[in-house]
């Protein structure tokens, strides 16, 4: 059933993109121009504003996300560990719009902030250039990083439960102190967090309010952290009701199309790894259970 339901949305985006991909092909991937006015569409700077937040965000969570599981389910005191458990849960229940107000509030004024105090002399460099709006991509990214934290750290410390017991005491037996053991587990468990990652990642390429609040929403390619710039959840969100032709509606029906492969692909690795890991574990601990019975 689910199957099917993920058959028929991609055959009607694909039904509903056609003008567009008649009309394009596949320069509409490679073009930087964005003007509904001229029919001209051109979908290269969402895609670049969509993998640029998103991979920004990833490096930003995932060090702080398998701090999280790794503190929680190896170092965490037993009193804490379901409150902890229960607070990090808790930000993946946030609505995005909370998020996003709380970005145009709290972060924005806080990343303009940190782009007015930079030496004139950083400024001019391409990472760090642009108006000191506070709106552009490392608003996003932030934010963004905020969003997937709850996910990433959240399958990474069940992945880390399901290590054997084995792997800890035999590095225990070696000599190998507390810290040694949990980088054997990380080892271990390395599939399984590496598609917790990419979960994280899908989470992150499909988000759209809260990132539309923040990120500035100009359709321009820039490598600047300060930028304002654009994703394809962003654009459609934001020009679908304005959309007054069917070339207009088709393009953005055409960015959801591949922003719905994309995702879909991702999500679907991701979870490959994870059962992976999970098949994995249930050979190991055969061997385990076999020589218990005996």
């Amino acid at each position: 059933m689910l199957i099917a339901i993920v058959v028929g949305i991609g055959v009607v985006l694909t039904h509903q993109s056609m003008p567009s991909i008649q009309k394009f092909g596949l320069s509409f991937w490679r073009t930087e121009i964005w003007d509904p006015v001229a029919g001209e569409f051109g979908a290269l700077p969402f895609i670049w504003g969509t993998l640029y937040s998103s991979v920004l965000a990833l490096l930003i969570a995932t060090p702080i996300a398998l701090g999280i599981a790794v503190f929680i389910s190896e170092l965490c005191p037993a009193a804490l560990r379901q409150p902890l458990v229960f607070v990090t849960e808790l930000l993946a229940a946030i609505p995005s719009i909370v998020y996003g107000l709380w970005g145009i509030f709290v972060l924005v004024p806080a990343v303009r902030s940190l782009e007015t105090s930079l030496p004139d002399n950083v400024r001019k460099l391409p990472l760090f250039s642009g108006p000191p709006l506070g709106l552009g991509m490392l608003s996003a990214a932030l934010i963004l990083a905020i969003m997937v934290i709850p996910f990433i750290s959240s399958i990474s410390r069940e992945v880390l439960k399901s290590v054997p017991p084995a792997q800890r005491e035999g590095a225990y037996a070696l000599g190998a102190t507390r810290f040694e053991a949990i980088r054997a587990a990380l080892f271990y468990a390395r599939t399984g967090i590496i598609g917790a990652v990419m979960l994280g990642f899908g989470r992150a390429l499909g988000e759209t309010m809260a990132v539309t609040m923040v990120i500035g929403n100009n359709p321009k390619i820039s490598a600047s952290l300060f930028a304002p710039q654009y994703t394809m959840a962003a654009v459609v969100a934001n020009e679908f009701a304005e959309a007054a032709d069917d070339l207009y509606l088709s393009a953005l029906v055409e960015i959801g199309l591949v922003l719905f492969i994309i995702t879909l692909i991702i999500n679907s690795l991701s979870r490959l790894l994870i059962w992976s890991m999970a098949r994995t574990e249930a050979i190991v601990a055969e061997p385990v259970e076999a020589e218990a019975t005996v």
